[in-house]
């Protein structure tokens, strides 16, 4: 795996390299994205930001990490000259927990898997580290009603909740339970996190005007999808993206979260990828 050469963050705070590529396909119905992450000689801001989903972080020579399911983004420092390796899973799909996983929203955890670590640390190197990672990850499956309940949640297949829990066969609360459960959030959280996810895709696409990106992705008007960027992530759409409704100008390549996630989401749909296609 390549790595791309020092580059300065759409938060303004000098990152070295980071890449993100497509987990091993047996990874694939439970990880949506693996990366590696090299700080330079200052600390690095992390701004996590909701995906839906869980996220494992390896940095090298240290003690892994859990992080929960997000409603709001997270700061991190990371410290200088750091390697770190990580996993991000699909909603609905996580390593055995220590704790049940709506107990762990908005937290960020250590974890106790030594062997893990030791492992990572004598990889080698931050390629063969991924690998190693990969593969003695253990991971349990999202329950297929899991996998239903978030097609239908993504934003371009408007749904209100009480539509979804009778299309699954729940009552509301019931849905709202289950999700808690295998979630970690709320129906509603997980909808207004996915419909997020979505602008972000097609704008790292390149793929249209903000007007058009806030359409494609079932916000009201350019106004809605501004203030629902600014609880998610803490900034406007503008400042997230470095300048750039339009496209993603942190200087990294997400090609590895985005497409994965248009092509999965239009798959079986009749409308196509929207903006795309223009």
């Amino acid at each position: 795996m390549r790595l791309t050469p020092l580059s300065r963050s759409r938060f303004g705070t000098e990152v070295t390299e980071y890449v993100e590529r497509l987990p091993v396909p047996e990874l694939a119905g439970v990880v949506r994205t693996v990366w590696v992450q090299r700080t330079g000689d200052t600390p690095y801001v992390q701004r996590h930001l909701p995906t839906g989903g869980v996220e494992l972080h390896f940095p090298v020579g240290g003690r892994p990490r859990l992080l929960g399911p997000l409603t709001a983004a997270r700061l991190e420092i990371i410290p200088p000259r750091t390697t770190l390796v990580g996993v991000r899973f699909r909603p609905g799909a996580a390593p055995p927990l220590p704790v049940p996983l709506d107990e762990l929203v908005d937290q960020h955890v250590d974890l106790a898997d030594g062997r893990l670590a030791e492992a990572v640390a004598t990889a080698g190197s931050p390629e063969r580290a991924l690998e190693v990672v990969q593969a003695r990850l253990p991971v349990t499956a999202a329950d297929p009603w899991v996998n239903e309940a978030v097609r239908l949640l993504m934003p371009w297949r408007p749904v209100d909740i009480d539509s979804l829990a009778g299309h699954l066969a729940l009552s509301p609360s019931q849905l709202r339970r289950r999700c808690l459960q295998a979630v970690g959030v709320a129906p509603k959280a997980l909808q207004r996190t996915l419909r997020f996810q979505g602008f972000l895709a097609l704008a790292q696409a390149g793929a249209g005007s903000p007007a058009g990106l806030a359409a494609d992705t079932g916000y009201a008007d350019q106004a809605h999808l501004s203030r629902e960027c600014l609880r998610l992530t803490g900034l406007t759409p503008r400042a997230l993206l470095g300048g750039s409704v339009e496209e993603c100008a942190c200087g990294h390549d997400h090609s590895a979260s985005y497409l994965p996630f248009l092509r999965d989401s239009f798959k079986n749909s009749p409308s196509g990828v929207p903006s795309l296609a223009r």
